[in-house]
């Protein structure tokens, strides 16, 4: 009892019997107080008059100044006493203790030890005031709080990899219903995929969602005008629910739903087994139904589902007639291959667009680009990373040139032009390593400067010297030999004879005369 700490009302108890008569002894043995320390109160009431009956007792505050003992070591003061002030404001602005140490060091020769910081800083938050909270009221379907949370690992069935998973939760703010989910990403489309199932879970759709600020979600953070993701408030206008994003590093804001993923990795999560994720949501939903809602919940003392069936579900905005449609934007630049790119796949546009900003809209199943808001391409969803699809019409009028000249159009082309020209085609097509399909397409193109008639005889003769190559063909065009009359077989012997006018010819008689 020597050490044990006294009340003021008791104090003023052991005052007032000892003004009744009662010794020092029969105060001990009532427990009240040691004799020694009796005998010492004794004294110093005495001495101020308070054992006077006829006087009153002084009130508690009087009594404190008195018997309030002196507690503590005497002060020492602290080796940073000469940066008070300048520990105190990186104090204020959150820096950690070492970095301040660590500047200390640097700047000014701190000699002491790092304790010596910290000491500081422990006493320097003891002095400031505690923060108030406040604890949120919602009515039934006013307001929900979503989340995300760290999931346990599972097995990706169609990777065969351990991947790590994460826990979206929406919880009621009235009721704490909750819906929750295991996904693998959390991406906008997934984000939006699970807002879609947690109004289809709770058949309807509260009047405002309080989240914190993800990148899937809000595109730049604020505290007093955040700037939301298009794809998601498209989604809110479809439902008809209000956005309420929190300012930053402001997690408590929402303590509903922290507190249910909370509940979710302690209660659900621990000594269960997935096969895969399917499986997992699949015992998640059941739990959520029969555990979690069941539960007597610490603050309402009442079950969550049974609010929720008996207040908050009736209140609840209905779900649209036409589910808005759930798509993720981005703003992507059309390259100058005319394709841009959106999750490792690539999606053509008009090549008069290259190098601009496009808007890309993806829904489940399509591909949709915008220029501002003109609609310049559709395409279909792709999923493999590295797919393409090309629309012929976006290319240049060269690569739509390119890509429609294939080898059957070759052979098509060369066919009319003669047999020559088309068994040299065919033979460039039939060589054991080059694909030929540019040369091809330029022997047939010299029809336009030469004609079918010259081409057809240039082929011929390429062919009698068992050389089809354009650079042959083309030769010999340009040399004019595919206007002697005939030539020799190939491995002949006898030279070709000319038919035509012999520019540089002169008369043998005049040069030997």
């Amino acid at each position: 009892m020597a050490n044990r700490r006294f009340e003021m009302y008791e104090y003023r108890q052991i005052l007032v019997r000892m003004r009744q008569g009662e010794s020092d002894r029969e105060l001990a043995k009532a427990g009240l107080i040691g004799r020694k320390k009796a005998q010492g109160l004794r004294a110093r009431a005495a001495a101020r008059g308070w054992l006077d009956p006829s006087l009153l007792l002084p009130d508690d505050a009087e009594l404190a100044t008195v018997l309030t003992p002196k507690r503590g070591r005497p002060a020492v003061i602290s080796t940073l006493e000469p940066y008070r002030a300048q520990v105190e404001a990186w104090a204020e602005q959150g820096i950690a203790g070492t970095t301040i140490y660590r500047a200390l060091v640097r700047n000014h020769q701190f000699t002491a030890s790092y304790s010596a910081v910290r000491r500081f800083l422990q006493s320097f938050e003891a002095r400031r005031p505690a923060a108030a909270s406040t604890v949120l009221e919602f009515d039934p379907a006013e307001a929900a709080q979503v989340d995300f949370g760290a999931g346990p690992e599972l097995v990706d069935l169609q990777t065969g990899e351990v991947r790590r998973t994460w826990v979206f939760v929406m919880t009621l703010c009235f009721s704490r219903h909750q819906y929750a989910e295991m996904v693998w990403r959390q991406d906008i489309e997934t984000w939006l995929a699970c807002h879609r199932r947690a109004f289809e879970w709770f058949g309807g759709v509260p009047a405002k969602l309080t989240i914190d600020n993800p990148k899937c979600a809000i595109t730049r953070a604020c505290a007093r005008d955040p700037e939301v993701q298009r794809a998601y408030g498209e989604c809110a206008e479809g439902y008809g629910f209000r956005i309420d994003a929190l300012p930053p590093r402001q997690p408590q804001m929402k303590g509903r739903v922290e507190a249910g993923v909370k509940y979710v990795k302690s209660a659900f999560v621990p000594l269960r087994e997935f096969r895969d994720i399917a499986d997992a949501n699949r015992q998640l939903r059941a739990w959520v139904i029969a555990e979690a809602g069941n539960r007597i919940h610490g603050t309402t003392r009442k079950a969550p589902l049974t609010l929720f069936v008996e207040l908050e579900r009736a209140l609840l905005k209905p779900l649209p007639d036409v589910p808005p449609e759930l798509a993720a934007w981005k703003r992507v630049k059309l390259h100058g291959n005319c394709h841009v790119q959106f999750e490792q796949c690539l999606y053509s546009a008009p090549y008069r667009l290259i190098g601009e900003l496009l808007w890309l809209k993806a829904t489940d199943t399509t591909v949709k680009l915008y220029r501002e808001h003109e609609l310049i391409a559709v395409h279909p969803r792709l999923r493999i990373p590295g797919a393409r699809h090309t629309l012929t019409e976006h290319l240049p009028p060269e690569a739509i040139a390119y890509r429609l000249r294939d080898p059957q159009w070759c052979l098509k082309q060369a066919q009319s032009i003669g047999v020559a020209c088309h068994t040299l085609i065919e033979r460039l097509f039939a060589h054991r390593v080059l694909d030929n399909l540019r040369a091809a397409q330029g022997v047939v193109g010299l029809a336009k400067r030469f004609g079918p008639v010259r081409l057809e005889a240039a082929c011929a003769r390429a062919l009698a010297f068992d050389d089809p190559r354009y650079r042959s063909v083309k030769t010999i065009l340009e040399k004019g030999l595919d206007q002697f009359e005939s030539f020799p077989a190939q491995g002949g012997l006898l030279p070709p004879v000319y038919a035509g006018q012999a520019r540089f010819l002169r008369n043998t008689k005049k040069m030997f005369h």
